[in-house]
């Protein structure tokens, strides 16, 4: 049988997977090239036919040309008149289309942003991987239960379900999933099996390897200098003797000292900013918090709850994250001084943008309100008397635990994980990104 068209992509990408699998269950060819060389995304061909200029890539011999690897793998389920894959009923095309849709973002985005920073692919922060870890929990409890008395998830075949499902789990089966967490979901794990040892599963994945030791994330070595080579001691000339100058040097005027930050003239503080750094970056968000709780200096440092004031205006929650980010960006001057959690909350056209601060003094401080953005935001002091009341609401904001949250930062000095960022770009929390992060690739 000749093939019906073929897929542009580097090798072994996973994003592939399902779609080569959708082809065999309809009896269909898809060439798949094992050679490949990103070059050609920027030629005026391949962008004539693919303006995002990202694999992977569908061009058919029909002359059909898609680049979201949902859209080819979904097309290639469809290909076949009456296909089984895509369910036989109105309902059941829906519920098809629904474990679909959470493969991508309850799945493939948590389960992203838990791996790519162990893996070096980007930078490592501790509360967004934690929270993509409790999400992949909760969805994986939403198989577990679904599966308790189905072997499939609609009907009784292999439909496209079963393949956006299975195919956005084996590289967490591989990495991430050891024993002590697959122990937590036996009714996922019969249904993976059984899905893989499938012949049209095995035929394009192969042999899948469970995962024994999982990925950890490993702070970066400190590189040590270099001894420089010790210099020779040049034979001692004799001394000449100074001719005396007729007028006596005039000295250079010294550059006048930096101004010091009003914050640097306050009275010393036990709680240590650089140390509770440390401590959030490094250990889990409630071992951090015990010790923050345990740690703080009310005198010496202030808590604030910081609102956006137009989150009416707001619209994609990546762009809310970006707002954030430009904040954080004109607020050098302050990292000495300041630790803050902002997040995203919402979804696209319905998110709003809030946060906690801990900031030296009792004041916000010109290194924070001399920025440009700062206007845009409403900071409100939360006084000690109100710490009790309000510590739940500050950890959750500070581990980012909220069922809606959708993205965020942490602003603090930390060292980032080295990763090769020729290769690779930046994560959100929910923007549904597959497995390889590389600069051409796409869903």
């Amino acid at each position: 049988m000749a093939p019906i068209g073929k897929i542009h992509t580097y090798p072994n990408n996973p994003r592939v997977q399902k779609a080569l699998i959708a082809a065999r269950y309809n009896g269909v060819e898809v060439e798949a090239p094992e050679g490949f060389d990103f070059a050609i995304t920027k030629t005026p061909e391949f962008l004539k036919k693919f303006p995002m200029g990202k694999v992977p890539a569908y061009e058919g011999a029909d002359g059909l040309c898609l680049f979201e690897s949902s859209a080819i793998a979904y097309y290639l389920a469809a290909y076949k008149q009456n296909s089984e894959l895509l369910g036989s009923t109105a309902a059941e095309s829906a519920l098809i289309q629904q474990w679909v849709i959470f493969s991508e973002s309850e799945l493939c985005s948590n389960l992203g942003t838990w791996a790519y920073p162990l893996m070096g692919y980007t930078a490592y922060l501790k509360p967004s991987v934690d929270a993509a870890i409790e999400k992949v929990k909760r969805a994986m409890d939403v198989l577990n239960k679904v599966l308790l008395h189905q072997t499939y998830l609609v009907g009784e075949k292999v439909t496209f379900a079963d393949i956006a499902i299975a195919t956005s789990l084996i590289m967490p089966y591989k990495v991430l999933f050891d024993q002590e967490f697959r122990a937590q979901y036996k009714n996922v794990n019969r249904y993976f099996k059984t899905l893989i040892n499938q012949p049209n599963f095995k035929a394009v994945v192969g042999e899948i390897p469970f995962c024994e030791v999982p990925l950890k994330y490993t702070p970066p070595k400190k590189e040590k200098k270099a001894a420089e080579p010790k210099k020779e001691k040049k034979a001692e000339q004799p001394k000449k003797e100074k001719k005396v100058e007729a007028a006596e040097e005039v000295e250079e005027p010294k550059p006048a000292p930096k101004p010091k930050s009003a914050l640097d003239l306050l009275p010393p503080s036990p709680f240590v900013m650089d140390a509770w750094k440390r401590m959030y970056s490094n250990n889990d968000t409630d071992v951090a918090m015990k010790w923050f709780w345990e740690n703080h200096d009310a005198e010496g440092f202030s808590i604030w709850r910081a609102d956006y004031k137009y989150n009416d205006e707001l619209t994609q929650t990546f762009m809310s994250n970006n707002l954030i980010g430009g904040f954080y960006a004109r607020l050098e001057r302050a990292h000495k001084y300041a630790f803050g959690s902002m997040i995203v909350r919402g979804t696209n056209n319905n998110n709003s943008i809030s946060g906690y601060w801990v900031i030296r003094g009792q004041e916000i401080p010109y290194e924070i309100y001399d920025a440009a953005d700062y206007e845009s935001y409403q900071f409100t002091k939360i006084e000690p008397s109100q710490y009790e009341e309000k510590k739940k609401e500050i950890e959750d904001y500070m581990s980012w635990n909220f069922e809606d949250c959708a993205d965020g930062k942490i602003f603090k000095l930390e060292v980032m994980p080295a990763y090769n960022d020729k290769l690779f770009k930046s994560m959100r929390v929910n923007n549904g990104i597959g497995w390889f992060m590389i600069l051409n690739i796409s869903m």
